[in-house]
C-alpha cells in the first residue's frame, strides 16, 4: 500500500509593513481563487496597455485604474480581516456611514443612488506605490507556484549576442570522426 502525505498551509502569509500594521493573506488558495483574480489583473493591464510591466507611458487615470485593479487583487487573496482594514471605501450620507466597500468603483455606483449628498469616504490603507507592487509580485510568487509570472520572450532590456569575428574553421569535427 502506497502513503503519501501533503502539507497544507494553516497560517496565514503575513506582510509586515512597519508600525505593527500587518495585512495577512490567506494560507493557501482554493479552487480558481487565484487564476480569476490573477486573470481579471491581467485584463485590466492588457486594457490599459501595461501587460508588458511599462507603466511609464501611463496617464493618471489609467494609473489609478490600475492600482485600483491591483488592490482589488490582493483583497481577494487576503484574510477577511485585513481585506477590510486594506481596501475599505465608506458611503456618508447626513454624516453617517450608510454601506462599506472594498471596491471604489462598487461604492461609487451605491453612492450614486442615493442621490444629493451621499460621498465616499477613502478608509483604506494608504501604501507607497513601490509597496503596493512588492505586494503583488510577492503574493503572485505565493500562489502562482513559487515562480514570478514572466513575460515569454526576450525583454526589451537584454543586449544583444555577442558578434562573431573571425572565419569559421576547415577542420573536421571530432564527433564527426
Amino acid at each position: 500500500m502506497a502513503r503519501k502525505s501533503f502539507a497544507i498551509n494553516t497560517e496565514p502569509h503575513v506582510a509586515d509593513l512597519g508600525d505593527g500594521t500587518e495585512l495577512h493573506f490567506t494560507p493557501e488558495t482554493y479552487g480558481d481563487l487565484f487564476l480569476d483574480a490573477y486573470a481579471e489583473l491581467q485584463d485590466v493591464q492588457a486594457t490599459l496597455g501595461a501587460d508588458d510591466g511599462d507603466m511609464s507611458g501611463l496617464s493618471g487615470d489609467k494609473l489609478r485604474s490600475l492600482y485600483g485593479a491591483i488592490r482589488k487583487y490582493l483583497t481577494k487573496m487576503m484574510t477577511e480581516d485585513s481585506a477590510d482594514r486594506f481596501s475599505r471605501y465608506e458611503v456618508r450620507q447626513g454624516g453617517e456611514v450608510v454601506e462599506v466597500f472594498r471596491d471604489r468603483g462598487e461604492a461609487d455606483t451605491y453612492c450614486e443612488g442615493l442621490g444629493a449628498g451621499a460621498r465616499v469616504t477613502d478608509k483604506s490603507i494608504r501604501l507607497p506605490d513601490r509597496v503596493l507592487i512588492e505586494l503583488m509580485e510577492w503574493s503572485i510568487e505565493l500562489y502562482g507556484g513559487g515562480t514570478k509570472a514572466r513575460p515569454t520572450g526576450r525583454s526589451k532590456g537584454s543586449s544583444a549576442g555577442s558578434r562573431r569575428t573571425g572565419t569559421t574553421g576547415k577542420a573536421t569535427s571530432r564527433s564527426k570522426a
